[in-house]
């Protein structure tokens, strides 16, 4: 668990500086607001979506609006309601956000006693050597849990969330004006282009494109320069082996063995030829192909859409294009 200094960074200090997400922000500001109005804490909340969306610097943001402490911790982390017990105990100051990533990741009895703690306001902690109890009251906190499963949460748990928001991915649009944001703030000379560039191969994922863009960065200063140019980012994109769309060599293995097929293929069958576990394959490589719509998943198995036969054909005739220049 870390109480940390957020101030001296480049993130959006209030929720006004906040880009994408609109619908949600609008929804968060009514409830600090109305927090505000009423001398409250920030109700708790649950903060579901995809990895690198942006749920962390969201929960940084509602504390530095709330003008509260921050607190952190991995839900991983959290192995004993004792640890759990010292985590609740450290929000003293008023509107402080103890913050839970990857909550789902918590064993369901540390969830009871978490769900149990905010009902009662309260945690019991064991005197073993006099064998008593003692009843800790907790202070006025914002509890906010953050999960790519919300499923791997107890219902109880979940309704304890008065705030249930949901992120999404972003638009290209969106992920450019983030890198516009963010490169301003480093004073970074970038050119527009590299920013579509990027934004383009980013899935909708600000993590991800300012991911790519600090790879570009260090490729620049490796060649003596000073500016991020269309040049530096084509030689990041072949170094990093991405395509067009940003899918790495695993990812369009994975669609090459399906165009092979020509038939649905069983998730098993696949993580074997792609020498992967299942759960690797289904979490993390098919993550992207679908939400580009290359790929669909039935009882029958994976299978290629029709954008995704057409993105295999596309690279193939790139591919070939790229090995007749270089023959001649």
């Amino acid at each position: 668990m870390t109480s940390r200094n957020y101030d001296s960074d480049v993130s959006p200090q209030v929720l006004d500086h906040c880009i994408g997400q609109k619908k949600l922000l609008a929804k968060l500001k009514v409830a600090v607001e109305s927090s505000f109005i009423d001398g409250l804490a920030l109700p708790h909340t649950l903060l579901t979506g995809p990895a690198g969306v942006g749920k962390t610097m969201l929960s940084q943001v509602l504390a530095k609006e709330m003008a509260g402490e921050f607190f952190e911790a991995l839900g991983q982390t959290i192995t004993s309601v004792q640890t759990l017990n010292g985590l609740l105990m450290c929000p003293v100051l008023p509107n402080s956000v103890l913050f839970i990533d990857e909550a789902h990741e918590l064993n369901p009895s540390i969830q009871v006693a978490l769900y149990k703690a905010l009902e009662e306001r309260c945690v019991f902690v064991a005197n073993e050597q006099r064998q008593t109890v003692q009843k800790l009251d907790l202070r006025p906190f914002t509890l906010i849990l953050a999960t790519t499963d919300p499923q791997g949460l107890l219902q109880p748990l979940r309704d304890r969330m008065k705030l249930h928001c949901q992120l999404r991915r972003y638009s290209n649009e969106d992920i450019e004006q983030i890198l516009a944001q963010k490169i301003s703030q480093l004073g970074w000379a970038v050119s527009r282009d590299v920013l579509h560039q990027i934004s383009v191969r980013s899935f909708g994922t600000p993590r991800l494109a300012l991911r790519l863009m600090e790879s570009i960065r260090r490729t620049s200063r490796s060649l003596g320069d000073t500016n991020l140019s269309v040049h530096h980012a084509k030689v990041t994109f072949e170094v990093e082996e991405l395509d067009a769309v940003g899918l790495s060599a695993d990812e369009r293995q994975y669609l090459s063995i399906l165009s092979e097929s020509g038939r649905p293929m069983r998730l098993g069958i696949l993580a074997s030829r792609l020498g992967q576990s299942p759960e690797a394959v289904s979490k993390v490589l098919e993550s992207n192909l679908l939400w580009l719509g290359f790929i669909d998943r039935s009882d029958r198995g994976r299978s290629l859409t029709a954008k995704g036969i057409e993105h295999v054909q596309a690279s193939r005739h790139l591919s070939a294009q790229i090995q007749e220049r270089e023959s001649q």
